[in-house]
């Protein structure tokens, strides 16, 4: 006897056609989305939790016609509303999107609580500048952030105890654990349960051993890290969406090296905390101070990260210089309004150089030219005219 498919399981209540259900969108490719639906497929059946087949308790849908046509996008992390499914509840239909909450745009997940930056004690060892940028980045979703360093299991004690002091003046307690050992994983989920939290960091750090321990039975594919480069490769090419067993969403995303940080000069100083708890007791003379070289500032000095915001303080006023300076006939760049009112720019296409005349623009030259003609009466017009033809 073949083994039993729990989608046709009699078990499992096929959804009525005349029933709405509400859920959350899991992953999404192409045109197709795995939506987890809120009253059916209980969270209790684990033969479907795998990396290939996302349904412990999921449906596969496709998007409403109509919703296409209103450019509503739909991605991972919607609340959506499913109708209509096919007559063995295996199949159904987006036909509405809740109002998103929150909105990350890269990796794009919605509803998201908070970000979780994973990172990793050793192998590789933290940068503490490529750190900073991802703390920025994060800083900059608005959203709270929790620090966590893997593989405490590869150093001493005295290097643990150094990194959790040194972090800890930046304003981030870190989260010392082991994904490989399970160690200190308990403080760790009660800090994810019931919420929908967002998953970076740098390749090879343990992201997805580390979810391989919180969510048992996913069995992510883990990579190794390259001994002459010092860093992982990428091990996840896309965004999902995985359910704790204790309640709440883990959104696993690519790992990069280098976040970006796009944000405006007079912006970055509210990413520091170092520099938001200064600004509660005293303020700068200015209130547009970048903290420079401006006289009067109170927070220019020594403090463990102030190198740092000079070095991503000078990138953001090149960009900023870029975009003011540019003309508006040549510039490569569109402001685009999305659906949160979040502006964005996206790169114009390239105009084509050359363009070849239309019939009828050649057809109307050639008539002015005609009547240039017959105004003038200039025989050596008609001449050329004539070897023009």
């Amino acid at each position: 006897m073949g083994k039993v498919d729990p989608l046709q399981s009699s078990e499992r209540k096929p959804l009525e056609e005349s029933e709405d259900q509400w859920g959350t969108v899991l992953a999404a490719q192409a045109n197709f989305y795995w939506v987890r639906l809120d009253s059916h497929f209980p969270l209790a059946e684990k033969n479907f939790l795998t990396q290939d087949n996302l349904s412990n308790g999921s449906l596969l849908c496709t998007r409403r016609a109509r919703l296409k046509k209103m450019g509503q996008q739909v991605i991972v992390g919607d609340r959506v509303r499913v109708e209509t499914p096919d007559g063995v509840g295996e199949r159904g239909a987006i036909a509405e999107v809740l109002p998103r909450q929150t909105l990350l745009d890269r990796p794009p997940v919605a509803n998201a609580n908070q970000i979780l930056l994973v990172f990793a004690l050793a192998e590789p060892t933290p940068d503490p500048y490529q750190l900073s940028r991802f703390l920025v980045k994060a800083e900059s979703t608005r959203l709270p952030v929790c620090l966590c360093l893997n593989k405490q299991d590869l150093v001493s004690q005295a290097i643990q105890t150094q990194w959790r002091d040194r972090l800890t003046t930046w304003g981030y307690p870190p989260l010392l654990i082991s994904a490989k050992e399970h160690r200190c994983l308990d403080q760790l989920t009660s800090q994810l349960q019931g919420r929908t939290t967002v998953v970076c960091g740098p390749s090879g750090v343990g992201k997805s051993s580390l979810i391989n321990q919180l969510a048992p039975g996913l069995n992510l594919r883990v990579g190794k890290v390259s001994g002459k480069l010092g860093r992982g490769r990428h091990t996840t090419r896309h965004i999902e969406l995985f359910e704790l067993p204790t309640g709440g969403f883990l959104a696993d995303t690519p790992g990069f090296n280098q976040p970006d940080i796009t944000c405006s000069p007079d912006a970055l100083g509210h990413y520091f905390p170092e520099i938001r708890q200064c600004l509660t007791t005293q303020q700068c003379q200015f209130s547009n101070c970048l903290h420079r070289d401006e006289p009067g500032c109170q927070i220019r000095g020594d403090w463990p990260r102030y190198d740092y915001y000079l070095t991503m303080l000078e990138a953001a006023i090149a960009q900023q210089q870029v975009l003011n300076h540019q003309p508006d006939s040549e510039s490569t760049v569109k402001v685009k309004i999305a659906e949160s009112g979040k502006r964005q720019q996206e790169p114009k296409l390239q105009a084509k150089k050359y363009r070849r005349l239309s019939r009828r623009s050649q057809n109307q030259a050639l008539q002015n030219f005609c009547n240039e003609l017959t105004d003038t009466n200039d025989a050596q017009l008609l001449s050329e005219l004539d070897d023009f033809l």
